[in-house]
């Protein structure tokens, strides 16, 4: 998959966490999962979710104009 078409897709998983990540629906929900609210439950997959999408992002959709090669930051005195 090009790079292109891969970071839209990760743009558009972030976009969908956005949406989800207020969970309205399960406020008043008294449900217990693995014995956590099912609120908090929802938020712990979210989180975890999210965690992934933003390591997907920094591996595939990070800027190459930000990198800067070892030998260029050397000769400019930079660490």
């Amino acid at each position: 998959m090009r790079k292109h078409t891969r970071s839209w897709l990760l743009y558009a998983a972030l976009a969908g966490l956005y949406l989800l990540h207020n969970d309205l629906w399960l406020w008043n929900d008294p449900a217990l999962v693995l014995g956590l609210p099912v609120g908090l439950a929802y938020h712990v997959a979210f989180c975890v979710a999210t965690a992934v999408v933003l390591t997907l992002l920094v591996i595939y959709a990070w800027p190459d104009d930000l990198e800067v090669p070892d030998a260029e930051a050397r000769r400019e005195g930079r660490r």
